[in-house]
């Protein structure tokens, strides 16, 4: 499958790159570094966050505002913040949700427990008296969600201090 249709038609069909045998071992190990500078950075994980004042403990799996008051997550709205969390800068669709945090592989036109869910956590993480304006969640409309940007700031950061932002 070397002729010039073989390879356009299997970059056309989503191939990041197609190799002709013969080939050398070399040449196939630049390729696959190119690709790989080419695709995003590796998830991190993310074992807390503060942004604007407020706190996300995953392991407690608990919101810690300035005023002390704490706020429970349940298990899936802490596994959809760490995922969004570990991919600062890129939006994630509802599929990829509900593969990677419900375990399940459904049309996520299907259903609307994401955005349930979405909509649940972004309450958990308004400030009691709204003097705390941080967008943890950013809506990207017809694709799906990604961290807000000042959150992704401080994570894509990592740890340093940023206008009081910082992750661990």
């Amino acid at each position: 499958r070397g002729s010039e249709n073989d390879r356009v038609l299997g970059l056309k069909r989503g191939a990041d790159d197609y190799v002709v045998k013969p080939f050398s071992a070399r040449e196939l190990l630049a390729r696959i570094e190119a690709v790989l500078r080419r695709t995003p950075a590796r998830p991190t994980t993310v074992r807390s966050v503060l942004a604007g004042g407020v706190k996300i403990d995953f392991a407690r799996r608990e919101v810690v505002f300035p005023n002390a008051e704490r706020r429970m997550l349940s298990e899936m709205e802490s596994g959809i913040l760490e995922f969004l969390m570990s991919n600062p800068g890129r939006v994630v669709t509802r599929e990829e949700l509900l593969t990677r945090v419900w375990g399940i592989t459904a049309d996520a036109s299907d259903t609307r427990a994401v955005d349930m869910h979405v909509t649940r956590l972004r309450t958990k993480l308004t400030a009691p008296d709204d003097t705390i304006t941080v967008e943890w969640i950013s809506t990207v409309r017809g694709k799906g969600y990604m961290l807000g940007p000042t959150v992704a700031e401080a994570v894509q950061n990592e740890g340093n201090a940023n206008e009081g932002n910082a992750v661990t």
